[in-house]
């Protein structure tokens, strides 16, 4: 079993942090000012994630329902735009770099966690 302590919160904010550094920098469209700006991204969207987005979900869930959950997607890349919208020195460009900037943060966060667990 894994401790949930500091240090672990401290290694999943900063695997997140590079994760959002990188997706950034691989997409034209999403801009991050530096890796602070990339830190308190990381920060606001895994909060926005945890406590906004499944009341969403719920709220919207007869249209997910109608779309096969394809509507998830918008929902996705509008939570995107509003952590742009909520920290300075981060900006996305528009709804389709906000849906491919969310994609490719799940590839490199993914790549990034399957590290952690080989070290």
């Amino acid at each position: 079993m894994e401790s949930r302590g500091l240090g672990y919160i401290i290694l999943t904010v900063l695997i997140s942090s590079i994760a959002v550094f990188i997706s950034a920098n691989i997409l034209p469209g999403v801009h991050v000012q530096n890796f602070g700006t990339a830190v308190v991204v990381a920060v606001v969207l895994g909060m926005i994630n945890a406590f906004i987005r499944p009341i969403i979900l719920i709220l919207t869930l007869p249209i997910n329902i109608l779309t096969l959950g394809l509507f998830t997607l918008v929902i996705i890349a509008g939570l995107v735009m509003f952590t742009a919208y909520i920290v300075p020195g981060f900006h996305v460009d528009g709804f389709w770099w906000a849906l491919a900037f969310a994609f490719v943060l799940w590839i490199v966060n993914s790549f990034l966690y399957s590290l952690r667990r080989i070290v």
